[in-house]
């Protein structure tokens, strides 16, 4: 499959773009399945990163069915996507809504990816999620994939994208309304950049 890609069949970059700002995503709310819209925040950064995006020429895109990651898609000036479930994010269960430090007032040191939830996925379920991403996104017979989506769902699709453990996706920080590039280095999967946002440029 990867020498497949290297050699022209398949894209040779994909775009994570995780979607704007949320009320929830200010405060540190775990927001899953919670269909929040943009905040004026996130409408205006994604916005700005438009400018950027409208240059990478991207062929195809797929979108979380959520209105945060359709919004982002809507913004960045993407006229035409499809929707595809495996992008939803993380169902947080129990832990919906809440931040990290209530969870630690329950759990010290509790972290999702080390503890995970009660009444929602299991981190392997999202990976296997994320596993018919990456295989979704090699299927397709262009230079150029985006995926809009939200942050959990994007860094597990990393570590699916590189064939790692998706434990490692606990140490990929990902900002809202930021791009980040997966490729390939001499045919192996790579990232070539990580959570680029227009203010850091």
């Amino acid at each position: 499959m990867f020498d497949q890609i290297a050699n022209g069949v398949g894209p040779k970059k994909v775009y994570l773009i995780r979607h704007g700002a949320t009320k929830w995503s200010e405060t540190g709310q775990h927001t899953g399945r919670t269909d929040l819209d943009l905040n004026e925040t996130g409408v205006n950064e994604a916005r700005e990163l438009r400018l950027y995006v409208e240059e990478l020429h991207i062929e195809k895109v797929f979108s979380s069915p959520l209105k945060r990651a359709i919004e982002t898609a809507q913004l960045v000036g993407f006229h035409s996507f499809e929707f595809d479930n495996n992008l939803l994010e993380w169902d947080y269960g129990q832990v919906e809504g809440l931040t990290t430090d209530d969870m630690r007032k329950k759990i010290p040191g509790w972290t999702i990816f080390k503890n995970g939830v009660e009444g929602g996925e299991t981190l392997e379920e999202v990976y296997e999620r994320a596993k018919k991403v990456v295989i979704k996104v090699r299927e397709q017979d262009v230079n150029s994939v985006a995926l809009c989506a939200h942050g959990h769902i994007l860094r597990v699709v990393a570590t699916a994208w590189l064939g790692i453990e998706p434990i490692n996706a606990s140490r990929l920080e990902l900002s809202p309304t930021s791009i980040s590039v997966l490729g390939f280095e001499h045919g192996e999967p790579s990232i070539q950049y990580w959570n680029w946002i227009p203010s850091i440029a």
